[in-house]
């Protein structure tokens, strides 16, 4: 994913509401939100060429995201698949702390990333390109392709625009709202990672469009206080086409309780 907003713990009905872009190249074969065969807990889209995920959630009430961290220059084709650890930890039933603590070491080998981990009673956020593993306090947090609440542009426009849509809950209509905003920011507010130019302001906006690469899924997950979910993905295709629309329910246990649902 390319872009993660985070309310944690602010919304009185509502402990975590995300709202979040996965940004990638069209070619890239990849699976909508379901329910995995080969682990029927976990909810999430599927990379279909590494097996891995960007994000989901677990009956259990697990939750787990990452996106990548833009530095071309450290990169290795070699290195193995991000994804993986989002997929190990939504299919195992480790505390964050624990998880983060055991694949350390298998972290430092992947190519640059930040990962957000919940159980439900705390949530973690942990990097292998310089951010110590540590759980948040409450509060509105946002993630692109740096570090957590690196101050890129789209990250406090969506912050911002997060912490006003919590009033509209359980309306989702202004997450997916400021999920689209395609507005390119102003050069000399752009930051500096190592890609063109062009590049940059391509990807400054946090809804990215291009022929080839952009935002393939918007996806809008609310955690209600009595474990009732709502677990809402809009595909999109080349063009910025719309392409399914999903809409799963589910209600969570331990710390909450529970069954789903996929909506027409």
């Amino acid at each position: 994913m390319c872009l993660i907003l985070v309310a944690w713990r602010v919304h009185p009905d509502y402990p975590l509401v995300v709202a979040a872009n996965r940004d990638e190249f069209f070619a890239r074969p990849t699976a909508p939100a379901a329910f995995w065969k080969d682990a029927p807990q976990v909810l999430a889209g599927r990379d279909l060429e590494a097996r891995g995920t960007w994000m989901g959630v677990t009956r259990s009430g697990r939750f787990a995201a990452l996106t990548n961290y833009r530095d071309p220059a450290q990169n290795r084709s070699n290195a193995p698949s991000r994804g993986k650890l989002v997929a190990d930890f939504l299919a195992g039933d480790e505390a964050p702390q624990a998880y983060l603590e055991r694949i350390a070491a298998f972290g430092r080998e992947c190519n640059g990333y930040n990962l957000l981990l919940s159980d439900g009673e705390t949530l973690w956020c942990s990097s292998n390109m310089g951010d110590e593993p540590r759980p948040l306090q409450a509060g509105v947090y946002g993630i692109s392709n740096h570090l957590l609440d690196t101050p890129w542009p789209k990250v406090g426009a969506g912050k911002t625009a997060l912490a006003q849509a919590l009033d509209g809950l359980p309306a989702d209509e202004a997450l997916f709202h400021l999920l689209q905003d395609d507005g390119i920011h102003p050069d000399e507010h752009l930051p500096q990672t190592g890609v063109p130019l062009a590049w940059e302001r391509l990807l400054s906006s946090a809804f990215v469009k291009s022929a080839d690469y952009g935002t393939r899924g918007s996806t809008v997950l609310c955690v209600g206080q009595d474990g009732w979910t709502s677990f809402d993905e809009q595909t999109w295709l080349p063009g910025a086409q719309r392409g399914e629309r999903l809409r799963y329910r589910l209600r969570l246990s331990a710390p909450w309780s529970g069954a789903e649902s996929r909506l027409p």
